[in-house]
């Protein structure tokens, strides 16, 4: 019969109280084995009320883990029903297992019942919200009090935009239970290392060695010590070099806006300032003539890539609100999506916002040339980098780090991530920014010797 190893194995077998765990870190840490093991500790205790379901994004994905049940389940009396993928213990407790790829394998599950759910690598699914259609399925009928969710995973991947900040950033060393504040529900993240699965060492002692070999340092900082913060294939580097602290922005730096719509998804507003040369310091860096500082963003948002489904008179409304502080300088120009403008099914969207005292122009949407002005303002000239981020734009530094390459188009950045509010300063930086000209106070000329002549003149008449 299957046991945990001491450590973070025996820790999630012993969380049965905690409605939701996610489970993992690192390659080789046992997460599977662990999902299928906390799945079997309620099967004798609640008999047929103890209702399982285990998820992996494909059918392909799901054989290695179907096969592992197998291992671990006949053994103990379960009878395996290839036809319905389920497997049944004698005391009536059953477990299925189904693949979930789209919000639409999602709704199938609608009115069904569960006292245990598992997902396995839930860092492949791009969104939180086929999890969330299917927290209404952890129920029973029966009396099951610890009725619970439980999902592993490694860093990297799609779904770490949604799995970092619900699970790690708040407990990045793991062990303190979360206590959801809408639902009142606790989460707990346990992580676990390769160096946590004494079984795995021992029977294959390279396996640590082969994870160093894997040729890119970031791979092995997340694989083998499940590090977090590490991005492979990030599509802009060097954004932690123009993050700075605010300053006070110049009345002479000219303001421009950028809008990125969204109702079901974010929708992003920033604010950039254009420095004009009069202030080349700050916050002991060098800012050149006509570098673009970010200094406010409003990012629509309830939850990670989820929107506020706001309507744009409150969005217009919320825009005035936030610019209340800056009548006493030039707005150049707004830059918003092209979509905003699209009048095809009744009044648009840019429309809409104007009623509400907020006007754009369009964008230009290359995505590609536009990408490239920012990791070349990144970059910058000289040395000196062309756009700096307040570390207050804590959205957009999040989303732009956050960014990948496309697959299947590796010039452009994967449109599937949350991309709403580098979109925003996608369409700025494509508006060719510039800073008008500071007024410069006359230069007093010199007189020539004619001049000083006729003035000598002019004033010995006056004497006589």
């Amino acid at each position: 019969m299957w046991a945990p190893q001491a450590g973070p194995q025996l820790h999630l077998i012993e969380a049965d109280w905690c409605n939701e765990a996610f489970f993992g870190g690192a390659r080789g840490g046992g997460k599977t084995d662990c999902l299928l093991g906390d799945y079997l500790q309620d099967v004798n205790k609640y008999g047929v009320a103890w209702k399982g379901i285990f998820f992996r994004r494909t059918y392909s994905e799901l054989e290695p883990a179907i096969a592992r049940a197998k291992e671990l389940y006949i053994p103990m009396g379960a009878e395996w029903r290839a036809g319905s993928k389920t497997f049944t213990f004698p005391s009536g407790a059953t477990i299925k297992f189904r693949f979930l790829q789209t919000l639409e394998d999602a709704d199938n599950y609608q009115g069904h019942e569960y006292t245990w759910i598992g997902i396995d690598e839930a860092g492949n699914w791009d969104d939180e919200r086929k999890l969330n259609k299917l927290r209404a399925t952890l129920r029973s009928s029966a009396h099951v009090p610890t009725k619970r969710i439980r999902l592993s995973g490694n860093p990297g991947g799609k779904g770490a935009t949604w799995i970092k900040p619900r699970y790690i950033d708040p407990s990045p060393l793991g062990y303190i239970p979360l206590k959801d504040e809408d639902s009142g529900l606790e989460r707990i993240f346990i992580p676990s290392k390769v160096t946590d699965n004494k079984i795995l060492l021992e029977n294959d002692p390279d396996y640590v060695n082969r994870l160093k070999q894997l040729g890119s340092p970031e791979l092995v900082r997340m694989w083998l010590d499940g590090d977090w913060d590490a991005e492979l294939g990030q599509y802009f580097a060097g954004v932690d070099d123009v993050v700075i602290r605010p300053f006070d922005i110049p009345e002479s730096w000219s303001i421009i806006r950028g809008f990125d719509w969204g109702y079901d998804k974010p929708f992003s507003v920033i604010w950039a300032a254009i420095a004009d040369g009069t202030q080349p310091f700050a916050v002991n860096r060098y800012i050149p003539r006509g570098a673009m500082v970010v200094f406010r963003e409003w990012y629509g948002a309830s939850a990670p890539n989820k929107g506020l489904r706001m309507n744009c008179e409150n969005i217009a409304k919320g825009i005035i609100e936030r610019e209340a502080d800056l009548k006493n300088y030039n707005f150049i120009y707004s830059v918003a999506d092209t979509a905003c403008f699209n009048a095809s099914t009744g009044v648009s969207l840019a429309e809409q916002l104007a009623i509400g005292g907020v006007t754009f122009r369009k964008s230009d949407k290359n995505r590609v040339s536009g990408w490239q002005q920012i990791r070349n303002r990144i970059t910058g000239t000289n040395g000196f980098p062309m756009i700096y981020l307040f570390e207050t734009a804590r959205d957009l530094i999040r989303t732009l780090k956050a960014l990948k390459h496309d697959d299947k188009k590796p010039e452009d950045a994967d449109t599937d991530l949350e991309d709403h509010a580098p979109d925003a300063l996608r369409y700025m930086a494509m508006s060719r920014p510039w800073s008008p000209p500071v007024p410069q106070a006359k230069k007093r000329r010199e007189p020539t010797i004619n001049e000083l002549l006729e003035d000598f003149d002019r004033r010995r008449g006056w004497e006589g």
